[in-house]
């Protein structure tokens, strides 16, 4: 790395081209030339159309000079090149992120391009599918604190970019509450966020939830400036570094460790279909393995809140908060939950998905989706449930999950909720069925077990409709229509999905 380092440099301060115009390449580069070509272009033409370009998975100084050199490379004027953010998305990266940084902005010549300004994205949905809800939590968390502190070294305004979904997995909830618990000194009037799936429909698309959501981010953002959280104490950073390992080292465990666990997460969930039936804005999957680890973390959360386990935000939290409990230290967590708001915040959203989840459904896909050997590991996964729903309320000593919570951040009441959540139960649950007979039938025919030629729809109105669908094979197009409406319906009813 220290070796790439030095030769980008040297590349971006010689003025001698780098990459000839006839140079001969495979497809794959030619694209990511053209493209670059393209971003010059346009920068030329109307200066300032495009924003920053994010390199995902980032994970070292090297990966930000390169994209700085490919832009001068492809004809690209110092002066109007796109700023350049790192995103750092898991564990790993999100904890060395702040030394990348350090190694970047001991650069002079970087020093210099960047002009006191650097923008850096941290990202949510990767950090909690690499290591658990809990531990990507606390990663954020820090990492934030210690990117701000390298940039404060520098004398560099640090623009913290936050790559957050809707739902909880992938650090949705409340807007204001959400940036209200960051960490103290790290926002200081700026701040970007990503606004993705349902959320933008929610958020945005009327005229008043639009401006009502832009007062809410404003509001917040001076708010958290002004006057900035409490900062948590080295007794809480003690409690939250056991839970972050211990809660990580058992969602690892579960979920990149387990035999079973690959084979019943695409049994018990649509998981697979996801990727066939096209619903999504990009590929399930990075790589075309059946790994837990090449999905997207978007199909991840999503397949889990369709069969309404919600898995991936809570499993390996049990296991940190009895390490913390065995250590004497409830009363620490309770202090926590009361009097700071980054604690509270995650709690009460974990609180809430928890609410939501039913084991009784998920049982329903594993009774019908899942082969019999799999379905003692299915009960170990309930029981996991259960045992993070005791311990949550132990901590946040409420009686129940649906208790009122005045500053959770749109929970609402007691009555609200039950209420919300049983009038969309009535929905939901008969889609869950629908949707478990639809995936039986998809998979059946996927494994020729069904002939499909010979199924001809009775009814006028299903001959009208089906005549219309691309493929003729009206067995298979009826199933899987069917099975993409039940996914938006749960979806709607659940929210908090995108």
């Amino acid at each position: 790395e220290e070796k790439k380092t030095e030769w980008l440099v040297s590349e971006l301060k010689s003025k001698r081209p780098l990459v000839a115009p006839d140079l001969e390449c495979t497809d794959d580069v030619r694209e990511v030339l053209d493209t670059f070509k393209m971003i010059a272009h346009l920068q030329e033409v109307c200066p300032g159309s495009l924003g920053t370009y994010v390199i995902s998975m980032a994970t070292v100084a090297s990966d930000v000079l390169a994209v700085v050199l490919l832009q001068r490379e492809m004809g690209g004027k110092m002066d109007q090149l796109l700023r350049v953010a790192p995103l750092f998305e898991r564990l790993d990266d999100l904890n060395e992120g702040p030394n990348q940084l350090r190694r970047l902005f001991s650069i002079p010549w970087y020093h210099e391009l960047i002009a006191g300004h650097q923008e850096v994205m941290i990202g949510y949905s990767d950090s909690g599918k690499d290591a658990g809800r809990m531990a990507a939590a606390w990663a954020l968390y820090e990492g934030q604190e210690n990117a701000t502190k390298v940039a404060d070294e520098f004398g560099v305004k640090l623009t913290l970019f936050h790559g957050r979904g809707g739902t909880v997995g992938r650090g949705g909830g409340p807007s204001h509450l959400a940036i209200l618990s960051q960490p103290p000194a790290t926002i200081n009037g700026r701040l970007r966020v990503t606004v993705q799936g349902e959320v933008i429909e929610q958020n945005f698309g009327e005229h008043e939830n639009c401006f009502h959501t832009l007062d809410l981010y404003t509001a917040a953002t001076l708010e958290h400036s002004l006057a900035p959280p409490l900062a948590p104490s080295d007794e809480w950073r003690g409690a939250m570094a056991t839970m972050s390992e211990v809660s990580c080292e058992r969602y690892r465990e579960i979920v990149f460790k387990t035999p079973e666990f690959n084979p019943y997460f695409l049994q018990a969930t649509p998981g697979q279909e996801l990727g066939a039936l096209n619903i999504g804005s990009r590929p399930a999957k990075r790589k075309s393995n059946a790994g837990v680890t090449a999905l997207r973390a978007i199909p991840w959360i999503f397949a889990w809140t369709q069969s309404r386990f919600h898995l991936p935000v809570w499993l390996g939290i049990a296991e940190g908060f009895q390490r913390v409990k065995e250590q004497g230290k409830l009363e620490t967590l309770r202090e926590m939950y009361r009097t700071w708001p980054f604690f509270r915040v995650t709690m009460d959203l974990i609180e809430m998905v928890l609410a939501k989840a039913d084991p009784t459904v998920a049982r329903l896909y594993e009774k019908e989706l899942v082969e019999d050997q799999y379905h003692a590991f299915g009960e170990q996964l309930r029981n996991a449930l259960r045992s993070t729903i005791d311990i949550v309320l132990e901590v946040t000593e409420h009686p129940d999950l649906l208790t009122s919570q005045t500053t959770n951040g749109g929970q609402g009441s007691i009555n609200t909720l039950k209420d919300k959540l049983a009038m969309r139960s009535i929905y939901l649950t008969p889609l869950n069925i629908i949707q478990v007979e639809n995936l039986k039938r998809l998979r059946d025919i996927e494994e020729g077990k069904v002939d499909t030629k010979g199924y001809v729809p009775v009814m006028p109105w299903a001959k009208q409709m089906l005549s219309l669908h691309v493929s003729k094979d009206y067995y298979h197009a009826a199933v899987s229509d069917t099975l993409i409406i039940t996914m938006k319906g749960i979806a709607a009813g659940m929210q908090n999905t995108g």
